[in-house]
């Protein structure tokens, strides 16, 4: 949907339905956090502020991760959106991130990013044929020489989870923890993980 004329009327939609499903939860809760994608063309237009404000996620700014793809760099505008809506609290999340074939890492050097969330493909490589893709090192490698937070996407088996573990990886996300389910479930799901 990014770059469409949807795109920004979708991502409000989407922070509102949110707002009503998980606000009085992420209220109830306030070491647990929420992220959300942002498409790069809406940033700094003052949509994604209105609606913040007027749902009431502004409030939890602190428990906000806002989340922007790294093919679509922002505009001038765009990156100073990111980088107030990180001084007012809201991590902020490189999305995405391929490590090859066009990767604008350079964006990290212009944006306050907290986060870098690694795209699913590289997960993917991970198998018993090739326990340890080359990339590994090299996240081990940049992990060692910065405070970014890395998230590895569509992790599903367990090799991959001791693989990505192994790299230093500090979190991950994907089927091998839990399919989409809807927010009264993840309630449940959260609480239940959360004695664990």
């Amino acid at each position: 949907m990014e770059n469409t004329p949807l795109s920004g009327l979708l991502t409000y939609w989407v922070i509102e339905t949110l707002a009503d499903e998980i606000i009085d939860w992420l209220r109830a809760n306030p070491e647990a956090h929420i992220s959300f994608n942002v498409p790069p063309e809406i940033l700094g237009r003052g949509g994604l502020e209105h609606v913040a404000k007027k749902s009431g996620l502004f409030e939890l700014a602190s428990q906000i991760i806002m989340e922007v793809t790294e093919r679509g760099v922002p505009d001038l505008l765009g990156l100073e959106s990111i980088n107030n809506a990180w001084r007012l609290g809201v991590r902020v999340a490189l999305d995405d991130v391929a490590l090859v074939g066009g990767t604008n890492l350079a964006i990290l050097a212009r944006c306050n990013f907290d986060i870098t969330k690694l795209d699913k493909s590289l997960a993917n490589q991970i198998s018993p044929q090739c326990p340890s893709p080359e990339w590994l090192g090299g996240i081990t490698a940049l992990l060692g020489s910065s405070q970014l937070v890395v998230i590895a996407e569509g992790v599903e088996t367990e090799q991959q989870l001791i693989a990505l573990r192994s790299a230093n990886i500090q979190a991950a996300q994907g089927f091998y923890f839990s399919r989409p389910i809807p927010a009264e479930d993840f309630f449940v799901y959260y609480k239940r993980t959360r004695s664990i």
